[in-house]
């Protein structure tokens, strides 16, 4: 499915542009720091530190967890530049997004790409440079897809797009295991398949609630093309995926009792909050009622919880 170019600055929301006399620089430079979407970025962090004390087996080095997370703030924040860069045209339309610094005029477009390629390579030259090569290709790897192959080729394209554009979001627990071993094992690869059949679960509840907008700017998101059971069934198959692969890392020895039990609590209530969604979308009920946000939020949770786990493990075993 291919979408057409759209107005990037309807009548609806002209009065807010800025124009450059306006431009304090205070609200310049928190223009800049909205760019990197700071707040998804802690959610990254949250799934690296934690695989730095599952490589280590303890502690690791305080330090390389700093670098690791300065570079990683750098280079996901580049790549969030480039996709509102990329995406100004739609932002512009969708309500969630209509207070973006580049909608509203407060950052220029070439200011904003010209910010997003500088911090994408600091940010590669940083890992390579203080933490190790192998993260800092890794790290590459996950702008490149996230602003490439999800922003350019499949966010207008197909309703899988959160589905395979998600893996960017999976790489921090590569690098953050990569930054501390220089190399990689199955413990990264099972929390990078936790993270991919959790991000579809994670995002869909959202753009379930959101996805008048996409429809505005025809963006193809699952619940723009499909009804809300047909969504439901959907996050509830990946939610099985997810607690299944969630729980290989204790048979494989990677993990003992603490994580073991924190994935079963948190996965048992995830999957509670999944069905009942589906039950939910089943009755047909709509609306607020339909709660789709409950599930997003509990994901958020999820993860938070499941990885302070993976870090708090190595010290009970």
């Amino acid at each position: 499915m291919r979408v057409t170019a759209v107005e990037s600055r309807p009548a609806g929301i002209a009065g807010t542009i800025q124009s450059p006399s306006h431009r304090p620089f205070g609200a310049r430079v928190g223009a800049f720091v909205a760019l990197t979407k700071p707040r998804i970025i802690e959610l990254l962090l949250i799934t690296t530190v934690p695989v730095m004390f599952l490589a280590q087996q303890g502690v690791p080095d305080l330090g390389l967890v700093l670098l690791t997370c300065v570079g990683g703030y750098l280079s996901a924040g580049g790549a969030n530049a480039l996709n509102m860069y990329l995406d100004r045209d739609i932002d512009a339309l969708m309500d969630r997004t209509s207070q973006r610094p580049l909608v509203t005029g407060m950052v220029s477009p070439r200011e904003c790409l010209a910010f997003g390629i500088t911090l994408a390579v600091v940010s590669t030259l940083m890992f390579g440079l203080t933490v190790n090569w192998l993260s800092a290709w890794l790290s590459l790897g996950a702008l490149l897809f996230y602003v490439v192959v999800y922003t350019m080729i499949l966010k207008r394209r197909t309703a899988q797009n959160i589905v395979w554009g998600g893996i960017a979001g999976c790489m921090p627990v590569l690098i953050g295991w990569s930054a501390v071993t220089n190399s990689m094992s199955w413990a990264p690869v099972i929390l990078f398949l936790v993270i991919f059949f959790w991000t579809p679960p994670h995002y869909w509840p959202l753009s379930m609630k959101v996805k008048e907008d996409y429809a505005r700017v025809g963006v193809p998101m699952l619940p723009v093309v499909a009804g809300n059971k047909a969504v439901a069934r959907q996050i509830v198959i990946y939610s099985w995926v997810m607690v299944a692969v969630s729980l290989l890392l204790t048979p494989l020895g990677y993990t003992g009792w603490f994580y073991t039990a924190v994935a079963l609590a948190a996965g048992g209530w995830w999957l509670w909050e999944a069905h009942a969604l589906l039950h939910r979308a089943k009755a047909e009920v709509t609306g607020g009622k339909l709660k789709e946000m409950r599930l997003f939020h509990w994901s958020i949770t999820y993860v938070s919880l499941l990885f302070v786990a993976v870090a708090v493990d190595p010290f009970l075993r």
